[in-house]
């Protein structure tokens, strides 16, 4: 079988935020916070993304996953790294309000 599961090594490893344009539900500092923790993981020193000029998270609601290409967010999907890793995981909407994902 091709196919496998997927899943954290522990709960809550993941860091996130839910999507929103309204900078008083996503607040700055929190947007910032998942932008410079996304990394270039194809470039020697893994730079934060938006440092390289290949990636990032910006408020306009465009994720670009360095060397991957752009998403576009929409309000209630959940975008999170992995802090050891700075690997970008995008949660849709739909699937977040499901019972496979815990968020808090």
């Amino acid at each position: 079988m091709a196919t496998k599961t997927l899943g954290t090594a522990t709960t809550s490893s993941l860091v996130a935020v839910a999507w929103s344009q309204d900078p008083s539900v996503l607040l700055p500092a929190d947007l910032a916070t998942i932008a410079q923790h996304i990394l270039d993981d194809q470039t020697t020193g893994h730079p934060v993304a938006q440092v390289s000029g290949v990636g990032g998270l910006v408020r306009e609601g465009k994720l670009f996953v360095p060397n991957r290409g752009s998403l576009t967010i929409y309000p209630g999907d959940y975008i999170a790294y992995d802090p050891t890793t700075g690997g970008v995981i995008l949660v849709t909407a739909l699937a977040a309000a499901g019972a496979s994902w815990v968020h808090s």
